[in-house]
């Protein structure tokens, strides 16, 4: 499993964090996806490791633009952090 933390600048509001997750869930494969307008960033949790060149790919349309990336391992913790 893998964490992509993706920086987009252009996001206001609640709809814009829906159609965001929206974009990137109908290009990429992923298991969870949270965007957050307040901190200008969206957290991907997907079983394949992502390009920051997909992720502009899925958003291409929206408007919106990608400032930063970062793509890492990631272990879901179990109960009581095991």
């Amino acid at each position: 499993m893998y964490k992509t933390t993706v920086k987009i600048d252009g996001m206001m509001c609640g709809m814009c964090e829906v159609h965001i997750n929206d974009s990137i869930r109908k290009k990429i494969e992923v298991k969870k996806i949270v965007a957050s307008h307040k901190k200008g960033e969206t957290v991907i949790i997907s079983k394949n490791s992502l390009t920051r060149e997909e992720i502009e790919a899925a958003l291409a349309d929206s408007g919106y633009k990608v400032t930063g990336f970062v793509c890492g391992t990631y272990e879901k913790k179990g109960l009581f952090g095991r």
